[in-house]
This record gives structure tokens, C-alpha cells and sequence, in this order.
């Protein structure tokens, strides 16, 4: 078993370059916010890019995970991830038993863990732990205090459920704590 860390004495940006082909595969999980314009030559690669700190790296190839702690923070394009731990899951090729390809497929999942918080979109959620398994595009947040927020608008709850693909958002309560939707009415409500 072989088992990677990486320790710096200060926080600073993980450039690691045997977690490169792993991180590469990232870029493509992540929901980046479109832009109506056209980027100048370069931005597009630019707003591609992943940029990780965090206080610590750990790499095991036969679990086939890295796993970031310490102060976590994730960003690519106007998305941010914050957590005390992001661990993210790869595939490995089946036939030649080798390292994870260089694409999104590669990537099985992300969970991100302790203290979450996940900008995107025009939406803030938080959360305990959030998993984002990456063919399926579902996002399950987790916790007795999960919430999704945009605008004035949020629901709570301790299992949010976001299916991407189709935007569809499902809330379970858990045994302390019932769904709680909140909705501005634009001055209509149930009157």
C-alpha cells in the first residue's frame, strides 16, 4: 500500500503533480456558471482550472482516493467548495488495472465533509457532508442542519437529494428535525 502526504508548514496551494491526472478529471464534475460572452483566447482553460488549498494531501493509489483536510477550499469558475475534508473517489481501467484516465469519467465521486459549504449557481448550500456521484450528477447533502438557499428562498432538512440533470430537489427530515421550506411570495402568499 502506498500512501502519499503532503504537509506544508503554511496553507498554500496543493501543486502535487502525481495527483494531477486525478485532479484533471475533477474539472469536468463541477458545475461551472456559462458566460454569455465569448472568453478571450486562454479563459476558457483558465475558468476550467480547479485550485485546491488546504492543509494537508494524501493519496492512496489502491484505495484509488486523495483526500484533502485542513481548511479545504475547492474553486473552479464561480464554484466554491469549503469543508474540513474533500475526499474524491477514481475509476480505475478494468482491463489494465492502471492509474485513473485523464477525464471526467475517471472520477467516480467527491465527498466533502465537516462544515460544508457549496456556492453555485445563484445557490449557497451547507451541510455536514455533501456526495456528488459524478455519471449520475447527484448531489445528497446530509445533516441535521442541510440547507439550500437562493435568494430569499431556502429548505432544510437532514437528506437533501439534487438530481442536476433535471433539477429536481427532494428534502427528508430526519428524527429531530422536520422539512422546512421557506418562499418569498412577491407580496401574493396564501391570502
Amino acid at each position: 500500500m502506498k500512501i502519499f502526504s503532503f504537509k506544508p508548514s503554511a496553507r498554500r496551494v496543493v501543486s502535487v503533480i502525481t495527483s494531477a491526472v486525478i485532479l484533471s478529471g475533477v474539472l469536468t464534475v463541477l458545475p461551472v456558471q456559462a458566460e454569455e460572452k465569448r472568453p478571450a483566447p486562454g479563459a476558457e482553460d483558465e475558468k476550467n482550472k480547479i485550485r485546491i488549498t488546504a492543509d494537508t494531501l494524501t493519496t492512496e493509489s489502491k484505495a484509488q482516493f486523495a483526500e484533502f483536510s485542513g481548511n479545504v477550499k475547492a474553486v473552479q469558475g464561480a464554484t466554491v467548495i469549503i469543508a474540513d475534508r474533500l475526499r474524491i473517489f477514481y475509476k480505475q481501467d478494468a482491463q489494465k488495472k492502471s492509474a485513473p484516465r485523464a477525464e471526467g469519467a475517471a472520477i467516480e465521486k467527491l465527498v466533502a465533509s465537516g462544515n460544508v459549504k457549496i456556492t453555485f449557481d445563484d445557490k449557497v448550500a451547507v451541510a455536514q457532508k455533501a456526495v456528488y456521484h459524478t455519471e449520475k450528477r447527484v448531489l445528497v447533502l446530509s445533516g441535521p442542519n442541510s440547507k439550500v438557499t437562493s435568494g430569499k428562498d431556502s429548505i432544510s432538512g437532514e437528506i437533501i437529494t439534487y438530481y442536476r440533470a433535471d433539477e429536481r430537489i427532494k428534502v427528508e427530515s430526519g428524527p429531530n428535525k422536520r422539512v422546512e421550506a421557506v418562499f418569498s411570495s412577491g407580496g401574493v402568499g396564501l391570502k
